[in-house]
């Protein structure tokens, strides 16, 4: 069949479309150009590989395509992605809460407007190489629990579940890699970025204020503020809420002595809020814009396993909903959940639902 592969220019989608070619379908290689890395108008100041949808990775995706001997062809989505990607990500930032873009990115670039684009071609599948699994109408962990890249993609849709799939669901980086270099692929030991791809050098602190100052938002809400105890003592100054995130031990402007971590920001007040390390443990938060990926209903809780970080350990609860709304109690206290994350509901290893978390407490 038909068949078109989401290539970013990395490894995990050169292997996602060699292998789609070898078992005898019919490829086309779609990459996507995400920002503007020659200026700084879509929030990057230079363009670099190594990362996501950047220009030498659109060139690595060509050079992949052109080894497999199948089409490419590149997909101008850098209005979309300042939309739904990096404004948010400002606004979040500017609200106090720490945003995920990944996740975002996924749910509003990544698989509505590709898949609507593979159908237009005639496709019959939208190939990714994400870690990952589809069976059943289900969304599963990869089996590579390192690379699993399932806690991104709560927010893909039940209905989009039928037309993707995840050729590396099965794999582990190593394999992918020895894969690679077998076929001789051009980007086979290329290094992986640990990067935003919008944010070079890691400052996001600059992109957010850059987005704010084009989208009209009060910099005034960026500007530094007092870092004060719980009990409302002053003990220093931060460089902004906007560079802060629940959980932050450096960079707070609090000097030396006891480690203290940020505990709470307060965007009405500009005030971050620190303490002890225990003082980070939570016990329930409440998640907003809750996607349902299986048939779960409203009412009583059920038992689950609730992801509120990437790379973080799933951690028995109970869940509640109503609608789009879930609270999520944890069965023991659960430390740094930072407003602005998703927590993802996991049934073992699938994929149950996920949102955005609005609180914690």
């Amino acid at each position: 069949m038909r068949v078109v592969v989401a290539m970013s220019g990395g490894v995990d989608s050169s292997i996602a479309a060699a292998l789609m070619v070898e078992a005898g379908h019919e490829v086309v290689g779609l990459t996507m150009a995400l920002y503007d890395a020659a200026s700084g108008a879509r929030g990057a100041r230079r363009g670099r590989g190594g990362t996501c949808c950047s220009p030498a990775e659109i060139d690595l995706a060509r050079r992949v395509c052109d080894q497999l001997g199948v089409p490419h062809y590149t997909v101008d989505e850098r209005a979309r992605f300042e939309a739904a990607v990096i404004d948010d990500f400002a606004r979040e930032y500017a609200a106090g809460r720490t945003p995920n873009p990944c996740a975002r990115c996924n749910e509003h670039v990544k698989f509505g407007p590709l898949l609507a684009r593979a159908r237009a071609l005639g496709a019959e599948r939208l190939v990714t190489g994400h870690y990952a699994r589809v069976e059943s109408g289900a969304l599963l962990r990869g089996a590579d629990s390192s690379k699993d890249q399932s806690y991104f993609l709560f927010a893909m849709g039940r209905e989009t579940l039928d037309a993707v799939e995840f050729p590396l669901g099965g794999w582990t980086k190593q394999l992918v890699r020895a894969k690679a270099r077998a076929l001789g692929i051009v980007n086979a030991d290329a290094a992986e970025s640990q990067e935003l791809c919008f944010v070079p050098g890691g400052d996001h602190g600059e992109i957010v204020e850059a987005r704010a100052r084009a989208l009209g938002l009060d910099l005034d809400a960026l500007a530094p503020g007092e870092v004060r105890d719980r009990s409302g003592a002053v003990l220093g100054e931060h460089r902004g809420i906007h560079r802060v995130t629940v959980g932050q031990r450096r960079g707070l402007g609090i000097g030396g002595g006891r480690p203290r971590y940020a505990l709470r920001v307060v965007p009405e007040s500009r005030a971050v809020i620190v303490g002890e390390a225990d003082e980070l443990d939570v016990t329930s938060v409440i998640v907003e814009d809750f996607r349902r990926l299986a048939d779960i209903e409203d009412g009583e809780g059920f038992h689950a396993d609730v992801q509120v970080r990437h790379r973080g350990q799933a951690h028995s609860a109970i869940v509640e909903l109503d609608g789009q709304r879930a609270r999520v109690r944890f069965d023991l206290p659960v430390r740094a959940v930072a407003p602005g994350q998703a927590a993802v509901v996991y049934d073992g290893d699938r994929v149950l639902g996920g949102g955005w978390i609005e609180s914690a407490g």
